[in-house]
């Protein structure tokens, strides 16, 4: 077997073959190099050349020596086929078996000879491959190659490769390269379960060996640098094959690859290919030559390889003499003649071809072209193709420089020639021209070197004549005069060149030709002659120019005179004279004549026959048999004598038997004649002839007798031979050749000496009838060290001959030497080797092995494993067992002993059993719960460490692949929760358990489908079609079935209309299963929003985007309102409102008038423009009634008409107004015009005022108000103060008019209540409760969210239907801060408060079970990273700092590892200390330690004190003393900051002291004094919504609390931010409170100060009516700005207010005034409410201070129950003074009984914070001065018995809470009152007070 190359450049093929048709001599396969092929097999190589016709085929070895047969060794075929036969190793010859050879070719033709083919034959050598374990992280590439060793790596190859035992196709991730590597990529976790093993082929034996198994480590992704894991180096590659340069790296990010060659990117050809593996080339050529560089690069760093590409043509040809390839150059690239101006730069190009590249050289004008770097520069360069190029650029040319350029090209196979004239303009004038000297008979040219243009012609005179005057002139037109066959006395002389330049200017320049005659010399010639003769020759010179020198040559030597040949020169004539001729004298004489004009020569050869005689004769000779021999034969003469030699048999001496020698490679013909015999042979012996002539007399001839003397040599013997040992061997040999023969046999290199071994006896025996003698050996018995080389020595007189014989004593084998190469838990890896096989094939192995405590006879067995195999898996053992092993080698001779005996523990198992009981749940759509127990006891196999939890989807277009989770181990039962699944989905999930050892087997997949969730995308192609103007119809398609999350239960259709200046209507929503609904009873001519959504079980889905739809236009609705005023005696002037359902665009107002009494039948009508809403109608009749209505007109028509009214023109009119009352609704900061028009004789003046609460006040007109002459009321930049009702009276002299206008401002909307529902490790789930809508409906949410130590925010847009959001792609356990802010149409509200969350997981933590290092020697230390518990946030880097102990500088090291980690290049014997740090996005975990080095014998070494411990007590000082001074600083500087601010609340609180007091003062109302029914007279609200106090001095409360001692039965305690405000009760004890950090915590202090209050005050006490204001509080907070957190004061039970509890830190409580009293009903029944429903009854319009009263509460005994009425809408006079409601955090008091007495209950929502009040039966209320007074300190709750058991306890308590503004309103009746009634008394009426 052999491999070649194909690849031949037709070129070279046309060189070698010189045209098969003619040559007939070719090559067949040229391009073969190299053979290799196996020992047992041999090869058959036939001769690469051949010819036609049959051409002789010989071989030779690289030397040049002839090819001879070596028998069962080496033979050469007739048909010229080498073949090398199968051989033992003891027959390995390196001249056969590694040698170059090559073959020849010869015909007719000529002779050919093959390139040098190196043969070389192999052997079987025992090998191994190995694959190496490899790591490489999740996502990246791993590298797999197959260790072949390097003595067979050249005839070992991969053939395939293996995973878990299965071949490997490559394809999907894994990728076998060409050069054998596996690659896999994207890798898994998955891919470390399996084993890899590679494949290889022995190219020439077959033979096929398979690998140990390697396993793959897959680690989680972690960043890092790249790193290569397999590249490419420089090489050589042929034309037109296929290249692969490897360049795989691996690092996280994963890195990007880019391809650079000779530093520029790859060119785009699509023979490049860039694959997994590399860059693949394809059909290589040779510009792929050059610098290859692989760059790969991430965002961590970056590496390169960089490698040379080699492209190269194979030329594989040779011929038997070196052939030259010669070409005479040709100009293929010229330039042609041109004319230049002066200064124009010119440049010319002449390019040659030859064979060897010619070189090219310019002259003009006969002179070399002069280079001047400033103007003149030549250049030249050689192309790919073999062409020279050159150039000459004239950058800035001259007259000069114009002329005749000539290139030449040369090389040794000849020159051409090309020139051209270049003209350059200026005036003409002929360069110096040099004489010339012409040679007699030969051509001559003579150029006019003209230079300057243009000019005429040009002429050549001679003697006056015009030239050309004979045939032998020619003039050219470039001015060059040719002569030819040049003679002297017609040529010789001057020549005149005449240019033409102008006419009749001629310019002319002489030359003068000189004329030279050569010498010619008369023939002559040598006569024949023989030796002795005499000899003389004349040379004589008959014609030529005087002086003639005359000498002679021989053989191109010159001749000197010596004795015998004399030389006499004269004038013109020299003889040679010869005395005495003789054999020397042969050879080539010459004559040679030269003088001025040349050198002549005449050669003659001088031929002296001699006739051939001997010079040495043959004598009969003796010849050695195989030694190489000359038959001397020596003879001389002239012509050299040919020599020829005959030969016949022994016995036959007559000439006529002699027949010519053939002469072949073993026979040749020397050139003295003699004859040489490379290899004597028998057939050799006889009569030889040697016999000589040259044609010169007679021929001679001489006979011999060869004798041919046989050497001793071994005719017969064993090459190789077996024996067993033990047993009698015999070795024959048998020899041949000249007697005497002596035999004697050697063992190596030692002589058998029978006498002194008996062991050996030899027997020899001669065979006179065949003359050989036969020696036999004799082994007695056979023993192992006789496996050797014995040899047969033949000795005779002329030689030695020597017979190898290779015994090969056979045995049964040694016993394989066993190890332990690897142990499992069941099973073991053991490799072994054969150390002895006993000169037989090992067939087979036997491997037993049994438990340590049983018998042999109890063993297990492996048995016949193949011999090929090394290694052997043991498997099926069991976990943490002993066992003995033992093992047996086997070939044909029999079985080995047992080897050593080895004892083996295995490891701990991976479970055999899976998880018991799993259970799965699900929790969530996106969650499953699992519980599971662990498995059975027995089928543990070790501690249970944790558990996988793999689980995967089972759908359509799922992947099947699980995607593992673990956990640690906790107990029995467990439980684990899989979050993120997709929703409505269904599961499968396995669970595994591991330990120690590894992973057990899975439990059964079990299914279940995450819960359903609402559609994740909205109902498709939607589209709306108005039908009517009151009907459309909705269509879409259903969403995409993979965002349903559910069965599909309908859609619902959500649409409001979305009125002209913004607002929104109420939403109306229709469900239906079909994907078309008919949307009825629309309003006419309205725009319209409708979204559609579908809906699951789970709730609705999303909804679409907002479409817009408008009904379209019909008949408009009467007027509103229509209003008539006389304006003078015959006109009258009407007004109107527009309809309240215009159902189109008011084309125009149609006003009809008629008059009952004056008998018209139709009344009047007349158009009215739709902008203007008055007409007036004049002509009419004084004092005459009309009637008259209004009716609106739409593109659909009139509209009904509107109410008829009556007027009568009047000269003299009361004041009326024309405009209308009614609500009129605007954003705020906005400008707002009220109309007020008015008529009437005289002319009305406009008053323009503001109701406020019972009194009317005038609107004060400053730069923000403004009344128009038209009486319009101007309001600019209207806030919510501004809302309010507004009265425009008009009056003169007759009367008065009067409208309402009610203003309603719309201000941003109120803040939402925010709170976290759930969080995850992702994610944090958020939920909030709107905020007054501030007037306009609110359009959307902005929900802000950051890391907490952090400001930068991100905003997320939410729809103003959502109530919750999820926040999703959250790092892991982190600390968030998020806000929210509602937007309706005038703006953004204001923030919610900021809540904090924090994502599931924690930092990092060391387990404490885990060992640090799993290894430690003299240099090196394992760490165990597996220790590390990631805290349910992936670990994203670990560093480690080491430093041996006693030394400052730290040693660092960073990875990404999970799983082990190599400390290397320890010192032995040396203490280190040790820090490890684990990150992740929760944060780090620390972890120290110490540990030592081993010592050089490994053994430990003793802990050591360092220089740095014997300062310990120092440095514990230090570091004791430094943490308490700072702490102290810390605390005074704490101390003295507060004590500064507390001097600065201090006075603060003086001021609100003295406020109490003033409003105690006020309200000096007996709570004695009873009161009978509803309070009488107005009452005073005061609206106080954001008011702080700041209470710090606890000796004023005191002073307060001490007037009112007597009414304080209660001891009030204060709990704030979710602690409970308590007051003792039976039991005596207030409820715990988790201290730890809330995730919900305010993070905004309260608005106002308490200089609010003093402005209510100020505004109260000019009424006089502060009696009814009632006072709640809403929260309460910590004022310590350095901390958010609550604190709880107590004291004990007291019966006075100097015992009262205050908060252990400094507080600000807030509290808000009681909503509006009750108004007028009957006044505002008639107005305009811009709400969608009212109270149904005046009860429930009454504020709760007055609901609260017996009185009111009997009345409303009698309607029905008031409806849950926002604030907004309870009162329409309410609204002038907006209050900031609750909404659904409104909380109120509520008051329960104990022992049977009757309660009145409330309850309330508070999601964060809560404040609960339980107090004694015996507390009474507090004045409002005292309550101000304790604001920070406590907080009265107030409760009374009715009835029941006397002296019984009763207590209430009231949860209260919310946000900042919240206003909590208190349901609890007088507690005075309630007091009297306990005291006897009844129907006692009084007003508390509450503060908190």
């Amino acid at each position: 077997k052999y491999s070649h190359s194909r690849e031949l450049l037709n070129d070279s093929e046309h060189v070698v073959r010189e045209d098969v048709a003619s040559t007939r001599l070719y090559f067949v396969n040229a391009s073969l190099q190299r053979v290799t092929f196996s020992s047992s097999v041999g090869v058959s190589l036939p001769c690469p050349a051949g010819g036609a016709p049959h051409a002789v085929l010989r071989w030779y070895l690289a030397a040049g020596d002839d090819i001879y047969d070596v028998p069962h060794i080496r033979h050469v075929h007739a048909n010229g086929t080498l073949q090398l036969y199968p051989f033992s190793p003891s027959a390995y010859n390196s001249i056969i078996h590694d040698n170059e050879y090559f073959c020849t070719a010869e015909n007719q033709a000529g002779k050919i000879r093959s390139p040098s083919i190196h043969i070389k034959a192999v052997f079987r050598e025992p090998y191994t491959v190995r694959v190496a374990d490899q790591r490489s992280m999740r996502g990246n590439v791993a590298v797999f190659k197959c260790l072949i060793p390097s003595a067979v790596q050249e005839y070992v190859s991969v053939v395939s490769w293996e995973k878990d035992t299965v071949s490997i196709v490559p394809g999907n991730r894994f990728f076998l390269t060409s050069f054998g590597a596996l690659y896999i990529s994207e890798v898994q976790k998955e891919d470390a379960l399996s084993t890899y093993r590679c494949i290889t082929k022995h190219k020439y034996s077959g033979e096929t060996r398979q690998s140990n198994g390697a396993r793959l480590s897959v680690m989680d992704p972690t960043e890092s640098t790249p790193s290569l894991l397999d590249s490419f180096q420089s090489g050589e590659v042929q034309v037109g094959h296929i290249v692969e340069l490897p360049c795989i790296a691996s690092g996280y990010p994963n890195p990007t690859i880019r391809w650079l060659k000779d530093g520029r990117p790859l060119p785009a050809d699509s023979r490049w290919t860039r694959r997994t593996s590399g860059l693949t080339i394809s059909d290589l050529r040779l510009e792929d030559s050059g610098n290859y560089i692989c760059e790969v690069t991430n965002s961590f760093g970056s590496k390169e390889v960089t490698g040379h590409l080699n492209v190269q043509f194979m030329i594989f040809f040779s011929m038997q003499h070196t052939v030259t390839i010669y070409g005479t150059p040709r100009i293929v690239t010229s330039f042609s003649e041109r004319v230049v101006l002066p200064g124009e730069p010119f440049s010319l190009m002449c390019a040659a071809k030859g064979a060897p590249p010619p070189t090219i050289t310019w002259t003009l004008d006969d002179e070399p072209v002069a280079r001047d770097l400033s103007r003149v520069r030549t250049s030249q360069y050689t192309l790919s193709d073999g062409s020279t190029v050159s150039h000459v650029n004239i950058s800035s040319p001259q007259i000069r420089d114009g002329g005749v350029y000539r290139c030449a090209a040369r090389n040794s196979a000849g020159s051409a020639e090309y020139q051209a004239r270049i003209n350059v303009r200026g005036p003409p004038r002929i360069r110096p021209m040099k004489n010339i000297t012409a040679v007699a008979g030969r051509n001559s040219f003579i150029n006019c070197r003209v230079i300057g243009y243009p000019y005429y012609s040009i002429n050549w005179y001679k003697e006056g004549l015009l030239l050309p005057d004979n045939h032998r002139q020619v003039v050219y037109e470039n001015g060059t005069l040719k002569l030819s066959d040049v003679q002297k006395v017609l040529d010789e002389g001057a020549y005149v060149c005449s240019v033409l330049i102008q006419p009749q200017l001629f310019i002319t320049q002489t030359v003068y030709i000189t004329v030279k005659v050569p010498p010619l010399i008369q023939p002559f010639d040598f006569p024949p002659t023989s030796i002795g003769k005499l000899m003389y020759i004349a040379c004589v010179v008959s014609s030529g120019d005087m002086p003639i020198r005359i000498t002679w040559r021989k053989d191109g030597q010159e001749i000197v005179p010596s004795s015998g040949i004399t030389i006499d020169t004269k004038e013109f004539m020299s003889s040679l004279q010869i005395s005495k001729v003789s054999l020397k004298h042969n050879g080539n004489y010459t004559c040679i004549a030269s003088n001025d004009a040349a050198t002549v020569s005449t050669e003659r050869q001088l031929t002296v026959t001699v006739p051939p005689r001997f010079v040495v004769q043959p004598n009969n000779q003796d010849g050695i048999y195989g030694k190489a021999g000359i038959l001397n034969c020596s003879v001389d003469g002239y012509p050299p004598p040919k020599v020829m030699w005959k030969h016949a048999r022994a016995g036959i001496g007559n000439p006529q038997q002699y027949h010519p020698v053939p002469l072949t490679g073993r026979i040749q013909i020397m050139n003295n004649g003699s004859l040489l015999i490379r290899h004597v042979l028998e057939e050799d012996r006889g009569f030889y002839l040697c016999q000589a002539s040259n044609g010169v007399g007679s021929d001679i001839s001489k006979s011999m007798v060869l004798t041919v003397k046989i050497p001793a040599m071994i005719t017969s013997h064993p090459n190789t031979t077996m024996a067993k040992k033990g047993h009698l061997k015999e070795l024959n040999c048998t020899a041949r050749g000249e007697w005497p023969i002596i035999i004697r046999w050697e063992r190596g290199d030692t002589v058998i000496d029978p006498d002194r071994n008996p062991r050996y006896s030899i027997i020899t025996s001669p065979n006179e009838k065949t003359d050989e003698v036969l020696s036999t050996l004799k082994l007695k018995p056979a023993e192992r060290e006789d496996s050797v080389f014995f040899s047969c020595h033949a000795i005779n007189s002329y030689g030695e001959g020597r017979g190898l014989i290779q015994l090969t004593v056979q045995e049964p084998p040694d016993p394989p030497e066993l190890e332990v190469r690897e142990v499992k838990d069941r099973s073991m890896n053991l490799r072994w080797t054969q150390r002895f096989d006993g000169n037989s094939v090992i067939t087979c192995y036997d491997i037993e092995y049994k438990n340590k405590t049983d018998s042999w006879e109890l063993k297990h067995a492996t048995r016949n494993i193949s011999p090929t195999n090394n290694q052997a898996n043991i498997v099926d053992l069991h976990p943490a067992s002993v066992y003995s092993i033992r093992m047996y080698s086997y070939n044909a001779i029999g079985k080995s002993e047992a080897s050593k005996e080895l004892t083996i523990s295995t490891e701990e198992a991976q479970p055999d059993g899976p998880p018991m009981e799993v259970i799965l749940q699900p929790v969530t759509s996106q969650s499953i719960r699992v519980t599971w127990k662990a498995p059975r006891k027995e089928l543990q196999n070790g501690v249970i460490r944790g558990y996988q939890i793999g689980y995967r989807e089972n759908g359509p277009g799922s992947n099947g692949q699980y995607s593992i989770v673990e956990m640690k181990a906790t107990g029995d039962s467990e439980v684990y929760t899989l979050d993120n699944l997709k929703k409505f989905a269904q599961y499968g999930v396995v669970v595994q358990a591991f330990n120690r050892a590894g992973t057990g087997p899975s439990s059964s997949e079990i299914n279940a489908t995450t819960l359903e969730d609402v559609p994740s995308q909205p109902p498709q192609n939607i589209r709306a079609i108005s039908v009517t103007s009151d009907e459309a119809v909705i269509t879409w398609a259903e969403p995409p079935r993979m965002t349903l999350h559910g069965v599909l239960k309908g859609y619902r259709v959500v649409f409001w209309t979305v009125f002209p200046d913004g607002e929104w209507g109420e939403m109306q929503n229709i469900t239906t299963t079909k994907e078309q609904v008919e949307l009825r009873g629309l309003e006419k001519f309205t725009n319209y929003s409708i979204q559609i959504l579908a809906y699951t079980q789970a709730g609705d889905g999303v909804r679409s985007k907002v479409l817009y739809i408008q009904t379209r236009e019909d008949y408009p609705g009467p007027p509103a309102g229509i209003k008539t005023v006389p304006s003078s005696a015959s006109s009258v002037v009407v007004s109107w409102l527009p309809p309240h359902k215009p159902n189109g665009i008011i084309r125009k107002y149609t006003i009809y008038c008629s008059s009952p009494g004056s008998g018209q039948p139709l009344p009047s009508e007349y158009e009215a423009n739709p902008e203007l809403l008055f007409y007036r109608i004049t002509h009419l009749n004084h004092r005459q009634q009309y009637l008259i209505w209004a009716a609106a007109v739409t593109t659909a028509g009139r509209g009904n008409f509107s109410d008829k009214v009556t007027v009568e023109p009047a000269a003299k009119a009361p004041a009326k107004i024309l405009s209308f009352g009614g609500t009129v609704t605007t954003p705020w900061m906005k400008e707002v015009r009220l109309p007020c028009s008015s008529v009437g004789e005289p002319t009305p003046t406009i008053k323009w005022t503001k109701d406020s609460e019972d009194t009317a006040i005038p609107v004060s007109l400053d730069g923000q108000r403004l009344i128009l002459s038209n009486g319009t009321l101007v309001l600019r930049s209207v806030k919510a103060e501004d809302c309010g009702y507004y009265t425009c009276t008009a009056t003169n002299t007759l009367g008065f008019d009067t409208i309402i206008v009610n203003l309603l401002v719309q201000v941003p909307p109120d803040q939402p209540r925010l709170t976290v529902s759930t969080t995850s490790t992702s994610s944090i789930t958020l939920a909030w409760i709107p905020g007054d809508n501030g007037g306009s409906s609110i359009r959307g949410f902005v929900l802000q969210y950051s890391v907490d130590n952090t400001e930068e925010w991100k905003d997320v847009f939410i729809s103003s239907s959502e109530r919750s959001f999820k926040l999703d792609n959250l790092r892991c356990g982190t600390w968030y801060k998020v806000k929210l802010a509602a937007k309706n149409s005038v703006g953004a509200g204001r923030i919610s408060e900021i809540i904090e969350a924090k994502t599931h997981g924690r930092e990092p933590q060391f387990n404490k079970d885990q060992p640090v290092f799993t290894h430690i020697n003299s240099s090196h230390a394992r760490l165990n990273l597996q220790g590390w518990a990631s805290g349910g946030c992936p670990i994203s880097a670990v560093t480690l700092e080491f430093r041996p102990k006693g030394t400052w500088a730290w040693q660092n090291v960073r990875t990404n590892a999970t799983t082990d980690v190599f400390l290397a290049e320890l010192r032995e014997a040396t203490w280190y200390e040790l820090k490890m740090k684990a990150c992740n996005s929760a944060g780090c975990g620390n972890q120290s330690s110490q540990f030592a080095t081993l010592d050089y014998d490994g053994s430990t070494i003793p802990p050591i004190k360092s220089p740095l411990e014997k300062n310990d007590d120092v440095k514990k000082l230090f570091s004791i003393g430094c943490p308490v001074i700072l702490v102290t600083l810390g605390v005074a500087l704490l101390f003295i900051i507060r004590k500064k601010r507390k001097e600065k609340r201090l006075k603060r609180l003086r001021d609100a002291k003295s406020l109490a007091e003033m409003l105690i003062s006020k309200n000096n109302r007996s709570f004695d004094t009873p009161v009978k029914g509803p309070p009488q007279g107005p009452r005073l609200h005061i609206d106080i919504p954001r008011v702080q106090l700041l209470i710090e001095d606890k000796e004023g409360i005191k002073q307060i609390g001490e007037r009112k001692r007597k009414q304080q039965r209660e001891l009030f305690h204060t709990q704030c931010q979710g602690r409970v405000l308590s007051q003792p009760t039976a039991s005596g004890t207030a409820t715990p409170v988790n201290k730890g950090r809330n995730s919900m915590v305010s993070t905004e202090s309260a608005s106002s100060t308490y200089e609010e209050l003093a402005r209510a005050y100020e505004h109260a006490k000019l009424e006089e009516h502060l009696q009814h204001a009632k006072f709640e509080i809403t929260e309460c907070f910590i004022s310590d700005s350095s901390s958010d957190q609550m604190t709880t004061g107590t004291n004990d039970n007291a019966d006075s207010m100097t015992s009262m509890s205050t908060p252990s830190e400094p507080g600000i409580c807030r509290f808000t005034a009681s909503p509006p009293k009750p108004q007028d009903y009957d006044r505002g029944k008639n107005v305009a409410v811009p709400i969608p429903h009212r109270a149904k009854s005046d009860y429930c319009n009454l504020p709760l201070y007055m609901k609260s009263d017996p009185f009111f509460r009997k009345q409303s005994e009698h309607h029905d129950p008031c409806p849950v009425v926002p604030p907004r809408e309870a009162s329409i006079r309410g609204l002038a003074q907006r209050a900031y409601h609750t909404q659904g955090r409104h909380v109120t008091m509520d008051s329960a009984k104990h022992g049977g007495s009757s309660s009145i209950s409330s309850s309330s929502t508070l999601p964060q914070r809560t404040l609960t009040m339980p107090g004694s039966s015996s507390s009474v209320a507090q004045s409002a001065a005292a309550a101000a007074a304790t604001a920070a300190a406590a907080a009265a709750s107030s409760s009374g018995a009715t009835g029941g058991t006397p002296g019984g306890a009763s207590s209430s308590s009231s949860k209260m809470g919310g946000s900042r503004d919240s206003l909590l309103e208190s349901s609890s009746s007088g507690l005075g009152r309630l007091q009297k009634q306990r005291d006897g008394g009844a129907g006692a009426y009084s007003k508390s007070y509450t503060l908190v």
